[in-house]
């Protein structure tokens, strides 16, 4: 036995090494995966251009020999089903004439993610929408889908805001592109008399689900959040950081409808925030307010003259408030449920059995 260690000393600096080649790793395999990518978006498309060019003669029959040839040509290459080569068409012709722009984001998502866009999508304008928002946040396919179905592309950027008059640009767009209207929490199910606190906390219960409703960049900080004014006590609903803007958004909520005075309160909340949490380096706090409805033009009344940048949009849960009549009709009555139920061992009927013994 020499004596020597099993193993050399590690040097100081090995963790630093390591981490470093683990990022240099990490980098070249998302950008070879990234090329992989582009390079089968761009075959598709090539694919899709042959077959919308020979769509005039060639009908479902001769795609569907197509497909069998090339998947005998190459036994190891999968996507080349006769559903998708006429997926690879629709697509081809949904972005056949799109900007040099939206050209270099059509290879930047998986094909899954095109499928979708083509399929339930019909307006180019909500595609491109769709996929520069996909490219932007990193959405999977199945988020994908959830905000296509939950209307995402009609609802950004529609909040009623002052942030002309309280923000400086760029950072006002950036702002009102960050807030949509209505806010849109089908994950939740309240009753029609639900309290505002219940509603907090329903939305932290579902705190992911809430964030991405909310969209990227928004980071929770608290609930029911402390200030002090005056010697009183004062709670803000909801504190959240908006990472791009880097500033605070304070979230008011209401289950009920807006009113004017609810303008009044959060515009002295982000008067608080401003000066008791916000920092040199952070943008004006800008402030949200959700409602269960509003009229449009109450709140740019409200509005008009408030100094601080805010927001008001409605919130839904989407609860089918009425059954259709086709549905309703075949549905047993609460007769006939109790009815039912009285047959059953341990009913009303056994029990009223079991008194007369």
């Amino acid at each position: 036995m020499s004596g020597q260690p099993a193993h050399a000393a590690i040097p100081p600096n090995y963790a630093e090494v390591l981490d470093e080649l683990k990022r240099q790793v990490r980098s070249a395999h998302a950008k070879a995966a990234l090329a992989v990518n582009r390079e089968l978006i761009e075959l598709y498309l090539a694919i899709g251009r042959q077959l919308a060019v020979q769509q005039g003669g060639w009908g479902s029959k001769v795609v569907e020999r197509l497909a069998r040839d090339l998947r005998a040509e190459f036994p190891d290459i999968k996507g080349f089903s006769r559903t998708n080569l006429f997926n690879m068409r629709r697509v081809y012709l949904a972005w056949e004439g799109a900007s040099e722009t939206v050209q270099q984001l059509v290879g930047q998502i998986p094909w899954g993610h095109h499928v979708v866009l083509v399929s339930k999508l019909e307006d180019s304008g909500a595609r491109e929408f769709c996929l520069r928002k996909t490219v932007e946040n990193g959405w999977s396919r199945a988020i994908l889908g959830v905000q296509i179905e939950s209307g995402l592309h009609e609802r950004q950027g529609r909040a009623l805001t002052n942030f002309a008059s309280t923000l400086p640009e760029p950072a006002g767009e950036l702002a009102r592109e960050a807030l949509k209207d209505p806010y849109v929490f089908d994950f939740l199910t309240l009753g029609e008399q639900a309290r505002e606190e219940e509603l907090e906390r329903a939305l932290l219960e579902h705190i992911q689900r809430f964030l991405l409703e909310l969209g990227v960049g928004f980071a929770f900080v608290g609930r029911q959040v402390h200030l002090e004014a005056g010697e009183r006590d004062f709670y803000l609903d909801l504190l959240f950081c908006h990472l791009r803007l880097r500033c605070f958004v304070v979230i008011e909520l209401k289950v009920v409808p807006f009113e004017p005075e609810h303008v009044g309160k959060l515009n002295f909340y982000l008067s608080l925030v401003d000066d008791q949490l916000r920092h040199e380096a952070d943008g004006p706090t800008i402030g949200l307010l959700l409602c269960k409805e509003k009229n449009r033009v109450l709140v740019e009344y409200a509005l008009r003259d408030v100094a601080k940048p805010v927001g008001v949009s409605e919130w839904t849960t989407r609860i089918v408030e009425s059954l259709p009549e086709d549905l309703e009709d075949r549905l047993p009555s609460v007769e006939q449920l109790e009815a039912e139920l009285s047959r059953l061992p341990g009913g009303p009927a056994d029990e009223d059995k079991g008194e007369e013994r």
